[in-house]
């Protein structure tokens, strides 16, 4: 409203300064805070009072208590400002007329509203606000308190600083909820949210609203966003009840920020987090996290910068992952009742007490009973009435799990849908077999109307039907309504969701015939199987898989028979195999075997590919022993029915390799590789993508054993067959990539394997996301190249993260645990490599307790003789070595070198590796016969299993050097000594550090590396 402006007393323009006090309704917070940034500017002390409206104080004495404010007092005027309390617009002119009128000179006010309000207000000669720009609002505000408004000279940076023009929507608005204009009260909570998050240090600004479901969390969030959202450029909302729709909707942040990706999930992720991280292009941002009850799923997905983090969650153990807590409690009796009013303005403050008293104050209650109420002819007296006795006869029951208030009060409002519109009951038992929150309404409207049942067929082919059902559902808040593109339309269209509360979804989902559960689930099921992308592989389409996998507990699709829904299965637990959700994959794997079990039989076909995908989630997370005896099972009843060229057969064989590799039995498994690639190859042919995985298998097993030459050639066969068949950035081909590095990186031709290494730690960023297994992998390998090249120093961070090899290890690893776990097979790698860089770079306290931590988790996961438990006392001998326990260290080496040689025999690498050690330990405790004896002979196997070039025999050469002058030898000493420089100058450079070690006389040693298996 800007009416004419009443006549105020003579003030000077421009005179000195003067203090004006700001008075607002806290909805309007960042209005006010705008104008006191303008006013200070121009050197105007500001005051903020928030309107309190107690409803037992008369408005009028309100207003003389407001009287007693310093200097003026500019209302900031709104429809809000006017409702609290509730007051009617009689009760304000009344007191308008009373208060202001006489003193019109003390009050000054600006408008930001086009709604209604009481004509008395005039006497305010309020300016309008809204619907002009930012300079324009100034001009006013400025004008209306006698202001100089020229313009001021001041820095840009400066007024970047200031609060942001409340009327401009931040840059990039992305998914928060529509506005309620229902909200009540929570001011103490908004107030505390704001200024903890205000005062935030850069990269602690997180806080979680916690408390019990129903308590208005989510509704509290975004009211926040709504009402503070102008002071951010960016304000994104993430629905985080799981970590792959949580990952999927950062993601789609990307191209909101301008950032310029690919259409590659793992790219945009990546792009978005680094974006946040670095404040670029937007540093004020807000970030929404709702429903995020399980915070070890994603609290290493939480960015961090100079942005606000709010979640919401039931669980305050969010606390103890770096963020301030702020508990939702019930509403306060006097918010209760506001919102009761609100809500249904038909009833008294007292009858809104009563019901408050009766639903307890429990917010989602107090919502969908008061609009239902209100539209109701049924007193408060008589609602209360029905609580406590019960709800009898043909009515809509709800669950005894529920207290008892909770049972009738939804019985009571179930049965009342019933009776307006019989489908939107229906709708919302459909919708239960869902997961709870946001319903993707488009998969059930693509289901054919001949697949369902009459009553929903009816409800979805009458668009006008369908809309009254989700208008009803709505109008008594049961479900939201959520738009994911910017439009006006009240319609479920296709992209748009139905958002239901877990407690509704709960209490709805308990009790309900038998006849519509059988019928709606499998409408789901249906629903699911059709949006099912069909290429788990596929990076591109993992978004989509992140959206179908929450949903398939709800629909309980283990127990469908449907070929098309146990294919949907499949598909899931191959992408969380892909993506790295081992944890999520093993669970609902487990869950499938029994339910299949029950359901088809021990021996339904099903029952043996599902082991294939449920053993590759095992061995993935290092579960070998279960994994090996599922695949036996497998392998042996899959020959004696079907016979060993069955192509099932084969798979199960290539996995009981795999899993005879993770148990260390190398030579078992080289065997197994080679026969089911032969089978492939003559069942399938040279080109078909499983044989290049059984080729791909054959290369491990082969580089297990040590013969790296050989692993060599089938890796880059095969690497060059997948680039061919298969796209750039597959999966595969990345791994191909990834295994034909390490190949040259152990055969000593470090330069060429980092060059291949770093093409392809660029391709997996992009294409699978930097946390992804395979990422981290080729990472670490990376980082093992520059660390072999002598690289220490060189390389910085060059705004991909770190690339000098020491920090490029912690990172690796840091992440490793975050997303896999402290003890998969990956990380345990990942932790050995960081061990070994410590040791030798000068952190030796850091290196032991990693050295130790390995050794304890291999000596629990693996069988005792495990080459990977000896290969890591190996490592720790060197620690102790270091610290100067020598006789502890002298024991371990030698116990780890009978251990590995006993496991692989005297040539192979590692056992050589460990014969090095050894043998410096013996010179270190004055056995130099021994040292020297040992030497001779790993020098001898390492040139015929490596070469005389190879840096590990080059390694032993020196070391033998140092053992013949222990003997005083000096003549022959000299001579190998010289030779074998010549070769470190020719093979390594003269420069490298293992040259310029070995011309000062350090001793050189042997760091064992697990490979993957």
């Amino acid at each position: 409203m800007s009416g004419a402006r009443k006549p105020v007393d003579p003030t000077e323009r421009g005179a000195a300064r003067q203090t004006v006090t700001i008075h607002f309704a806290g909805f309007n917070r960042a209005w006010a805070a705008w104008i006191g940034d303008r006013l200070e500017r121009r050197g105007q002390r500001v005051v903020y009072l928030r309107w309190e409206s107690p409803a037992d104080v008369p408005l009028v004495d309100l207003l003389r208590d407001l009287k007693l404010a310093e200097g003026r007092i500019l209302i900031v005027v709104s429809d809000w400002y006017f409702q609290l309390g509730p007051r009617t617009h009689e009760e304000w002119n009344e007191a308008l007329r009373e208060v202001v009128a006489p003193d019109p000179s003390r009050f000054a006010a600006v408008s930001v509203t086009t709604a209604t309000i009481p004509s008395a207000a005039a006497v305010l000669a309020p300016v309008a606000l809204t619907n002009m720009g930012a300079e324009e609002a100034e001009r006013r505000l400025l004008d209306r308190l006698d202001l100089p408004s020229e313009p001021l000279s001041e820095p840009p940076a400066a007024a970047r600083r200031g609060p942001r023009f409340p009327a401009s929507m931040p840059d990039v608005w992305g998914a928060v909820p529509r506005r309620n204009t229902r909200f009540t009260g929570r001011e103490d909570l908004f107030n505390e949210a704001y200024n903890l998050l205000l005062n935030s240090e850069p990269g602690a600004g997180v806080l979680t609203f916690y408390g019990m479901s129903g308590v208005g969390k989510t509704q509290l969030a975004a009211e926040y966003a709504h009402r503070f959202g102008s002071e951010y450029d960016v304000v994104w909302w993430v629905n985080a009840e799981g970590r792959v729709t949580y990952r999927r909707q950062l993601a789609e942040m990307a191209p909101k920020l301008g950032l310029q990706t690919g259409q590659e999930y793992g790219e945009r992720l990546r792009a978005v987090r680094d974006s946040l991280r670095r404040g670029e292009p937007y540093s004020r941002w807000l970030l929404i996290l709702d429903g995020a009850d399980e915070p070890d799923q994603i609290w290493d997905m939480v960015p961090n910068g100079p942005g606000h983090v709010l979640i919401t969650s039931r669980n305050p153990e969010w606390g103890e992952h770096n963020s301030r807590l702020l508990e939702v409690p019930v509403y306060a009796r006097d918010e209760s009742v506001a919102f009761i009013r609100r809500r249904a303005p038909r009833l008294t403050e007292t009858e809104a007490d009563q019901l408050a008293d009766a639903l307890e104050d429990l917010p989602l209650l107090l919502d969908q009973t008061a609009g239902w109420l209100n539209d109701s002819d049924m007193s408060v007296r008589q609602y209360i009435r029905l609580l406590e006795d019960g709800v009898d006869g043909d009515v809509v029951k709800v669950s005894a799990d529920f207290p008892l208030a909770f049972q009738t009060a939804w019985s009571i409002l179930l049965n009342k849908l019933r009776e307006t519109v019989p489908e939107s009951v229906d709708l919302l038992r459909l919708c239960t077999f869902f997961a709870p929150g946001f319903i993707p309404v488009r998969l059930l409207r693509e289901v054919p109307s001949d697949e369902l049942p009459e009553q929903l067929a009816r409800l979805f082919n009458d668009p006008l039907l369908w809309n009254r059902a989700i208008n009803q559902l709505r109008t008594y808040s049961v479900v939201r309504l959520e738009s994911h593109e910017s439009s006006g339309d009240e319609t479920v269209s296709s992209g748009e969701s139905l958002y239901l509360h877990r407690m509704v979804h709960q209490i709805v989902h308990k009790d309900m015939p038998d006849s519509d559960r059988h019928e709606f689930v499998d409408v789901v099921r249906r629903a699911l199987a059709a949006a099912d992308p069909r290429r788990p592989t596929d990076s591109d389409l993992w978004p989509g898989y992140a959206e179908i996998t929450p949903h398939l507990k709800y629909a309980d699709v283990l127990q469908s028979r449907d070929p098309q829904v146990q294919r949907l299965v499949f598909n899931c637990l191959r992408y969380m195999y892909f993506s790295g959700e081992y944890p999520s994959g093993i669970k609902l794997a487990e869950r499938a075997l029994n339910a299949w079990r029950e359901l088809l039989g021990q021996s339904h076909p099903r029952i043996w590919e599902l082991t294939y995908h449920y053993t590759n989630l095992l061995r993935a997370s290092g579960d070998y022993v279960r994994s090996e005896a599922l695949s036996r099972d497998a392998v042996d009843h899959l020959r004696e029915q079907r016979g060993e060229q069955d192509l099932e057969h084969v798979r199960a064989a290539a996995g009981l390799a795999a899993d005879l590799r993770g148990l260390g039995r190398f030579d078992e498994a080289l065997e197994m590789s080679q026969w089911v690639l032969a089978a492939y190859r003559e069942l399938l042919g040279e080109q078909d993508s499983r044989t290049l995985s059984a080729q791909n298998n054959l290369a491990l097993s082969l580089r297990l054993l040590g013969w790296y030459r050989e692993a060599l050639d089938v890796d880059k066969q095969t690497m060059e067959a997948r680039r061919q068949f298969l796209r750039a950035r597959h999966p595969f081909t990345l791994s191909s990539e990834n295994s034909y590095s390490i190949d040259l990186r152990l055969l000593g031709r470090y330069a060429e394997a980092e060059s291949i290494q770093r093409k392809n730690v660029h391709e997996a960023r992009i294409a699978l996301g930097r946390d992804n297994p395979l990422t981290l992998r080729a990472e670490y390998n990376l980082a093992l190249c520059r660390y072999r090249m002598g690289d220490r120093d060189r390389r910085r961070d060059q705004g991909d993260g770190p690339q000098e090899p020491g920090a490029l290890l912690a990172s690796v690893l840091e992440r490793g645990e975050r997303v896999l776990g402290e003890t998969n097979p990956w990380t345990l790698m990942f932790a050995t490599g960081q061990s070994c860089y410590a040791r030798e770079h000068g952190d030796i306290d850091q290196a032991r307790e990693l050295s130790e931590a390995v050794v304890a988790r291999y000596e629990v996961m693996l069988t005792e003789g495990h080459p990977f438990i000896a290969g890591a006392r190996a490592n720790q001998a060197l620690i102790l070595r270091n610290v100067g326990e020598r006789e502890q260290a002298h024991a371990l080496i030698e116990q780890a070198h009978g251990e590995m040689t006993q496991a692989l025999g005297e040539s192979h690498p590692w056992s050589l590796g460990c014969a090095l050690n050894a043998s410096a330990l013996r010179n270190l405790v004055g056995d130099i016969e021994g040292a020297a004896d040992l030497s001779r002979d790993t020098v001898t196997r390492a040139t015929e299993w490596l070469g005389r070039t190879h840096p590990l025999t080059l390694s032993t050469r020196i070391a033998y050097a140092a053992d013949l002058r222990g003997l005083r030898d000096r003549r022959q000493a000299e001579k190998v000594e010289q030779e074998a420089l010549t070769d470190l100058d020719a093979t390594l450079g003269s420069k490298h550090s293992h040259t310029v070690s070995a011309r000062a006389r350090n001793r050189p040693y042997w760091d064992f590396e697990p490979q993957s298996t």
